[in-house]
């Protein structure tokens, strides 16, 4: 019999759960390549200055399934993890995922006990947070609880302002529950190299270094740089690189993964489920707001804006019918969109691709968000839980 080594990537692959056993109701269901999350944190990895990787895994793995996703990035050689939400971390733990996990934002001061319990590594920036984790952390005694401060660089939206980072590193180096273990900051404009915003705050956070050096503070841990930072800002990749995106396998802007590999690791599936020919000038779907050019073939596919197929692609989003790019024809509706065939020979049970591959041709997360006028970050996290994930090992 075949054995795998713990923790590898076919190991991990096999002890992954099915959620559900796409097409055994309805035939629509994302699969996830655990091996392609395993092999885009190793090329992550190889190609950094820094000699840790954290992947993150919040938005449950950016719509990949958090806990399989933790475990692939883990046997791809990540060190750490991150979330965004205790409950988060919470159902690393309850899975059994053992390895450091950072809680990215601060959670309300009553959350620090639970956080505690979950054996989660905060983050910090507010006096009323930091002084909460100090009194629960000296409440139950032991080795103080390792922290990251986050400083606010420039991006303004959480961590703590320059004007007050002397006060906020000697609240933390004072706290005889805690120590500093990070300091961490977050680029907002990475993902545009040419941007001179970069270098503002790369040398903000170069200054917020030495002034905790200079207060005799020297954490662990310090770390900046985002999928777009780990890519191709590699100065400044410090201790560690933190990236989310191209862990599963998408470019946070298009080329900037350069001669980094990185494989998309979610496909999006589903087959026709109804076929009818329709004649010229007949019009389908709600509003009545697509009309038939010609006599065609119209399929209907059961997915709909209810699993992240959003209404916004009405007329306006492609899928791939028999290794060809199809329009969508009409208003997506709650459970259901329908296609323009044209004259290809189709039939109920034809797969229907909405993310991914078929033959030579492709649509991409990528693809989505040019029609929706947004990122591919949001077209992945927004496919809808009812969808089941399937997940497949290397």
């Amino acid at each position: 019999m075949p054995t795998s080594t713990p923790g590898s990537v076919d190991s991990v692959a096999r002890s992954v759960t099915q959620s559900t056993d796409p097409g055994a109701w309805r035939p629509t269901w994302v699969e996830v390549d655990l091996g392609a999350i395993a092999a885009n944190v190793a090329a992550l990895k190889a190609q950094a200055a820094a000699p840790r990787l954290m992947a993150v895994v919040k938005a449950d793995g950016y719509g990949h399934g958090m806990v399989p996703a933790a475990r692939a990035a883990l046997a791809g050689g990540a060190d750490w993890l991150a979330v965004a939400l205790v409950e988060e971390g919470q159902t690393l733990r309850a899975a059994g995922v053992d390895a450091p996990v950072l809680v990215l934002t601060e959670p309300p001061p009553g959350a620090a006990g639970a956080l505690l319990d979950a054996r989660l590594t905060p983050t910090v920036y507010s006096p009323e947070f930091t002084a909460a984790l100090d009194r629960e952390a000296r409440d139950r005694g032991g080795a103080r609880v390792g922290v990251h401060l986050k400083l606010d660089t420039g991006m303004r939206r959480v961590g703590v302002p320059p004007a007050q980072w002397e006060d906020a590193l000697r609240r933390v180096g004072a706290a005889e529950g805690l120590h500093l273990e990070g300091l961490w900051s977050h680029f907002a404009v990475a993902d545009e190299p040419d941007h001179p915003f970069i270098a503002h705050q790369a040398r903000e956070f170069r200054r917020g270094l030495a002034l905790a050096a200079s207060l005799g503070l020297r954490p662990e841990f310090a770390h900046l740089c985002n999928s777009a930072g780990t890519l191709h800002l590699h100065d400044e990749h410090h201790d560690m690189v933190r990236p989310g995106l191209a862990v599963y396998g998408l470019e946070p802007a298009p080329g900037l993964a350069g001669a980094t590999r990185l494989r998309p690791a979610l496909t999006w599936r589903s087959q026709l489920s109804f076929v009818k020919r329709v004649a010229a000038g007949e019009a389908v779907s709600y509003g009545l707001r697509w009309t038939a050019p010609r006599e065609t073939t119209i399929g209907s596919v059961p997915a709909g804006y209810a699993d992240g197929v959003t209404r916004a692609l009405s007329d306006r989003g492609q899928v791939l019918l028999r290794g060809r790019r199809v329009p969508i024809a009409g208003t997506v509706c709650m459970d259901q969109f329908l296609v323009d065939a044209g004259e290809l020979p189709v039939a109920a049970g034809d797969e229907v691709v909405l993310i991914g591959a078929q033959g030579d041709a492709a649509v991409t997360a990528d693809d989505w968000a040019a029609w929706l006028g947004t990122i591919n970050y949001e077209v992945v996290c927004g496919i809808g839980k009812r969808v089941p994930r399937r997940y497949l090992g290397p």
